[in-house]
């Protein structure tokens, strides 16, 4: 299965990867940790099939020092010992953040208090925009059919 389009290659879909990249820069020179950030970005691409994010969330992690262990383990934190309570509330709610048809609710209420005990508000504004745009990110990968496996670290900085 090849890409199905370059976004970079059309005029449209580049400016669109511009303010789409300018968005997620924002959240990622917030205060929520860059482990964090990549734990629930690598949780919800997981969840969503997309191979190209996986990709970019496993090296980023391991980037920033993450063990193999910890990375391995984000598919099943649930029965994991190697995640802080903190970790596990973000992980919580970017699983509720991202299956949100199979929950009408969403995040529920007591993974919201969870989040809340852990993180000061601009980080759970964070959270909740990592949240958005990894679920955005997954669906432009696996709509345009983009595989994992080429990303370096640092390739969009």
């Amino acid at each position: 299965m090849e890409s199905r389009i370059n976004l970079v290659d059309n005029e449209l879909g580049a400016k669109f990867g511009k303010r789409f990249g300018n968005a997620a820069q924002l959240i990622a020179q917030s205060s929520l940790s860059k482990t964090v950030q990549e734990l629930a970005s690598l949780r919800a691409s997981q969840i969503n099939g997309c191979g190209w994010c996986v990709d970019v969330h496993t090296k980023e992690l391991a980037a920033v020092g993450e063990s193999a262990v910890r990375i391995n383990l984000v598919a099943a934190w649930r029965e994991a010992t190697v995640f802080t309570e903190a970790e596990q509330a973000a992980l919580a709610f970017a699983e509720e953040g991202t299956r949100l048809a199979d929950a009408y609710a969403g995040v529920s209420d007591e993974t919201w208090e969870l989040v809340r005990k852990h993180y000061d508000e601009d980080q759970v504004v964070a959270l909740v925009g990592v949240v958005a745009m990894i679920n955005a990110a997954n669906r432009l990968g696996v709509i345009l059919h983009q595989k994992g496996g080429s990303y370096e670290v640092g390739m969009f900085g």
